[in-house]
């Protein structure tokens, strides 16, 4: 089996990469703004403890 198989997006992703390595730093920094948080327990705690339990049978009246 031949595993050196590399598709056309990936090729041109590898590619683009090379070409503007600049492009990892801006993705790490946009990354870190949504993905990379420390969880703040407490904060988390409140949240859950506020949320409003969903009433069954959401999409009938009554």
């Amino acid at each position: 089996m031949d595993y050196s198989y590399e598709s056309d997006h990936t090729k041109f992703m590898r590619e683009f990469l090379e070409k503007n390595p600049q492009l990892q730093e801006k993705r790490l920094a946009a990354r870190n703004i949504w993905w990379d948080k420390k969880l703040d327990k407490e904060e988390r705690k409140r949240f859950n403890e506020s949320s409003v339990p969903m009433k069954p049978y959401v999409y009938f009246g009554g």
